[in-house]
């Protein structure tokens, strides 16, 4: 890939633009407010949505954080009103970074990759576990050049470490990846994408009462901090919604341009100045892009008249 077909593959999508979300739906909160926006926003061309695996209080195994991800699409597309093609994706995480977790996710996501024609990308935003992406990349080498990833996983890249949930349930998938040469829009979660966060009163006051699919979305995420949280002042961050945010409008957050960081096993990042450039997220407009979301899902504006 030349450098000028990067940067224009890292630059903002245009209107149109084709594109798959690819989303642990089920996980928590968020995904489910990013689903919903990327509808909402009639904006771009979406191909279809693909299910993720994820593994914690809320699944018994990877598996069935994927088939419960794959329900809760089926879930929120119908309170949109909207019909687009859903895929079951992995069952379990790579074992290693040279074999694919074959799934009807990784296919679609091959497959729809490489019919793009010559110089037009495919945009993936993934906010969940990279291994249907992964496993695509690795199911044939050229997906890698056929489409720009907009990943929210791992850590700022100074941030202490690199536990992050996305980027550490499936480290080899996120290793394939970060070395494929793929463009990446790489939204860093603890310390970037942590600001942008919302509260209980701020969701009951925009969201309750205005539509059947906001109340689910303000109520869902009350619960699930509720039951969380012991104090009273609590804020939630909503991070997923950021992936889309970028696809929505660039000049939503602060980005620089770095070789592409190394996701290691300790859980720690690796630096190598020889590997192709993606973009990094620096920072959020939290209060632009949370009017933006709240404006899509509700009709209403938050400007000032």
């Amino acid at each position: 890939m030349t450098d000028e077909m990067r940067m224009r593959y890292l630059s903002r999508p245009a209107p149109g633009a084709k594109v798959i979300l690819d989303t642990d739906t089920y996980n928590e909160i968020d995904d489910q407010f990013a689903l919903s926006y990327l509808v909402k926003l009639d904006k771009f061309d979406i191909l279809g949505f693909t299910a993720a695996p994820f593994h914690n209080d809320r699944s018994s195994s990877p598996e069935d954080g994927m088939v419960k991800s794959y329900d809760e699409i089926k879930k929120l597309l119908a309170f949109l009103g909207a019909e687009y093609p859903v895929f079951e994706g992995s069952r379990t995480y790579l074992p290693d970074e040279k074999t694919p977790v074959d799934s009807p996710a990784a296919r679609f996501i091959r497959d729809a990759a490489l019919s793009m024609p010559e110089g037009e990308p495919l945009y993936v935003a993934a906010i969940g576990a990279i291994t249907n992406v992964a496993s695509a990349i690795l199911l044939d080498p050229r997906v890698a050049e056929k489409m720009t990833l907009v990943w929210l996983g791992g850590n700022d890249l100074d941030w202490p470490d690199n536990r992050e949930f996305n980027l550490f349930q499936d480290v080899p998938a996120a290793r394939v990846v970060l070395g494929s040469g793929m463009p990446v829009v790489l939204l860093p979660c603890m310390g970037v994408v942590s600001s942008f966060i919302s509260t209980r009163y701020e969701l009951e006051h925009f969201l309750l009462g205005k539509n059947p699919l906001a109340d689910y979305l303000c109520r869902n995420t009350v619960e699930y901090t509720e039951k969380r949280s012991n104090l009273l002042c609590w804020g939630k961050q909503i991070w997923d919604v950021t992936a889309v945010g970028w696809l929505a409008d660039p000049g939503f957050m602060h980005t620089k341009l770095v070789p592409a960081p190394i996701p290691e096993p300790d859980g720690h990042w690796a630096f190598d100045r020889s590997r192709p450039l993606i973009r990094v997220a620096t920072y959020i407009d939290r209060d632009r892009l949370f009017a933006d979301l709240v404006e899509k899902i509700t009709g209403e504006s938050l400007r000032k008249a």
